[in-house]
């Protein structure tokens, strides 16, 4: 094998009947989103390490799926459980055991819709605001620390940039 002058690999010519091997590059696939992939996967298994010890430090019988449902309470308020199971993308079966061990955790409760009587509100407990936002602060503290070397330019634009990736896959 060697290189091309475009950094494409090709195989050795033998008799002339030998076909080139192709690279990722020649089959269409750039480099750039190789790259993307590779370094997402670092990105999410990390994510779900993270969440998981942020969601043992709100209560260690916490699962890690519920962290995010704790955020999105927080953030938008009082939502049903079909809302909140779309935004996680999960079915209505794990959302109502995720929602069932919050409320029996006492991080969330239900009350009735007031737009439809057959409809519930799941909202966060004084309890579930109060554990749930000092872990988030460690958390922002955290990312504070590991940014330090970051202008906060290049935090603002990171931030903005996972908020388009995060847009165009809903």
């Amino acid at each position: 094998m060697h290189e091309d002058g475009n950094g494409r690999r090709r195989a050795a010519e033998r008799g002339g009947n030998s076909a080139p091997v192709r690279s990722g590059v020649d089959r269409g696939v750039d480099q750039e989103f190789l790259s993307l992939e590779r370094e997402l996967t670092v990105f999410l298994r990390r994510a779900r390490a993270s969440s998981g010890e942020m969601a043992r430090e709100v209560h260690p019988d916490l699962e890690p799926a519920a962290y995010g449902l704790l955020v999105r309470l927080e953030e938008c308020g009082a939502q049903r459980a079909t809302e909140l199971a779309a935004y996680i993308g999960v079915g209505k079966a794990t959302m109502s055991r995720q929602l069932r061990a919050l409320e029996e955790l006492g991080f969330v409760s239900r009350e009735p819709d007031p737009a439809d009587g057959r409809a519930w509100l799941i909202s966060l407990t004084e309890r579930g605001r109060v554990d749930f936002g000092r872990v988030r602060e460690a958390r922002r503290m955290r990312y504070v620390r590991q940014l330090a070397g970051w202008d906060r330019v290049e935090v603002a634009e990171l931030a903005r940039l996972l908020h388009q990736l995060n847009a165009g896959a809903e």
